[in-house]
Formats: C-alpha cells, structure tokens, sequence
C-alpha cells in the first residue's frame, strides 16, 4: 500500500507540472462559466481540474486508482491543520476545486458538519460530476462569494473549529480576500483553539506582503512549503511544537488512507518567516495582490529557459 500511495503522489507532481508531461493528457469536459474556463482532463492515471485551456496550474486532481489519495502536496499540508486541532466539529472550506478536501475531510471527521463555499456554481457541478463529491446529510454547499459568506455567518454568530481558505489559482488573487480586514473577519469566525489553514504562494513578489497581511490578522504561524505554501494559525496563539507532536501521533492511522503523516508532515512545520521590514500590509484600501503575483509571473514567462 505504502509503495503504491508513493507512485501515485510522484504522479500527482508530474501532473501539477512538477516534472512531468502532458503530452498525452486527454480532455474529458470543457465549460466556459460565468467565471472561468473550466478543462478536466485525464494523464498518467489521474484526473485533474484546471480553471484555463492553455495555462498548466491544476485546482485538483486524484487518483482514477485510489480516489482518496491526495495526490497534490498542497492538500496534503492542508491536512496538518490537525496537528493544531485534532477534532474540529464544524469546517468551513472556502473554494471548492474538485472537492478534494471536504471529501477527505469528511472521511477522517464523519461527524463534522462542512461547509463548503465557492462562486462557480459551474465548479460545484463538476465537482459532483467528476471527482466524486457528494456533501454529507449535516453538511452544506453555498454558492457565493467567500467574503459575502463570511460577512453574513459573522451576522448570524456562526463559529467554525478549522476554516480553510483555498479560494485562489497560480494566476490570480481575489484581492478582497486577501487583505488584513478579510483575515479578521475569518479570524473573528473562529471559535476559542479554532485553526485557519490558507493555500498560498510559496514564491512570489506577494509572499512578503501576503506574510505581514496573515502575521498582522493572526499573530505568528507555522509556515509549510513545498511548491505551494500552507499558512496554519490557530486563535488564541500557536501550540508548541510538542503539542504539534503529539496531535500528528493522535490523527497518524486517520491521514495514512490520504497519502500523508507525520514523517512527511512534521518536518514541514516552520515559523522562522521574514519579510523586509516596512513591508506593506495588503487592506481594502491598498490591495495590488494580482500586481505582485502577476508581475512574478510574467517573468517567469520572459526568462531563459
């Protein structure tokens, strides 16, 4: 089992373009939403979603062989938001993808009760049709805005054990979830020990600004990188790495199915973050977060290769 969980993750890097080709890659589904070009397509044994025709960054993808694997690694770090709390009775998840991580979520947690929160109703669709998501009887789908969700749970006193912001791609930001008052909206959504897990960037010209924005709302964070970054805060101030220890040898049994634990996790935990002082916090008022990462990848496209 262990063997076949390591080629199908080698093969999730080779399909989020980490490596491998698409030079056999087959489209499945094309749909041009109210939002976005949606493409799924299969490669290697793999599905995955992609929110553009030609650009190569993946929203989702899992195994045709074993569904629940996470084959992302971003997914996989996002699960270490329960090495800070281990039992989260209510989730929210904002920015659907394929579903990948409510579905595992609800594998691990069968109690919890999980909303989901994405714009597209185009992506809810897709979610269902092809990658397996079908929300459980005390959880819910809302088809919004995440910062207008946030807004009114806030009105209505709703508290969330873990919320996990997902809500973003390689190319582009939703600025207004990206800014000091939006991450202390979510922070104010938290209940007492509540964690906030956000896939973001891991290099990029946003990364110092988006760090003082997070540190600015949360206080220090662990920080994990690979490809992507995964930001983990909790309310009331992180637990000490010996607390962070012994969640990771509570939950091992419940991650192993998903491709992920404590040997590949842990060593992933970091909080020696630096920005250059003076770094801009992003706020409603000062938000360029697609300037900077567009400015970053337009070099990336205009540099030798």
């Amino acid at each position: 089992m262990r063997q076949r969980l390591e080629w199908l993750l080698a093969a999730g890097a080779a399909a989020a373009g980490l490596g491998g080709t698409l030079a056999q890659a087959q489209d499945i589904y094309q749909e041009k939403s109210l939002y976005r070009n949606i493409v799924v397509y299969e490669d290697q044994g793999l599905r995955c979603m992609k929110f553009a025709r030609h650009n190569t960054g993946r929203q989702s993808c899992i195994s045709l062989q074993a569904p629940d694997a996470l084959v992302l690694n971003y997914t996989r770090m996002l699960l270490g938001a329960l090495y800070l709390n281990p039992e989260p009775k209510t989730i929210l998840v904002i920015g659907l993808g394929g579903g990948t991580m409510p579905s595992a979520l609800q594998k691990i947690l069968p109690q919890a009760k999980i909303d989901s929160v994405e714009i597209d109703p185009s992506v809810v669709k897709v979610a269902q049709r092809f990658f397996g998501f079908s929300p459980a009887p005390q959880s819910a789908v809302f088809v919004e805005d995440g910062r207008v969700f946030v807004k009114r749970a806030l009105k209505q006193g709703a508290t969330y054990d873990l919320i996990i912001l997902d809500a973003f791609d390689h190319l582009y930001v939703p600025e207004h979830m990206l800014t000091r008052e939006y991450l202390l909206e979510v922070k104010s959504l938290l209940a007492k020990n509540g964690v906030m897990a956000a896939n973001t960037f891991s290099a990029s010209k946003l990364y110092d600004s988006e760090s003082a924005t997070y540190a600015s709302a949360f206080g220090p964070f662990y920080n994990l990188k690979t490809e992507n970054r995964v930001i983990l805060a909790r309310n009331g101030g992180l637990p000490p790495l010996p607390e962070i220890q012994a969640n990771a040898q509570q939950v091992e049994k419940n991650l192993a199915p998903f491709g992920t634990g404590k040997a590949w996790l842990l060593p992933l935990f970091a909080t020696d973050v630096r920005w250059p002082a003076g770094t801009k916090i992003l706020t409603d008022q000062y938000s360029p977060a697609n300037l900077l990462n567009g400015s970053e990848n337009l070099e990336k496209r205009n540099s030798p290769r």
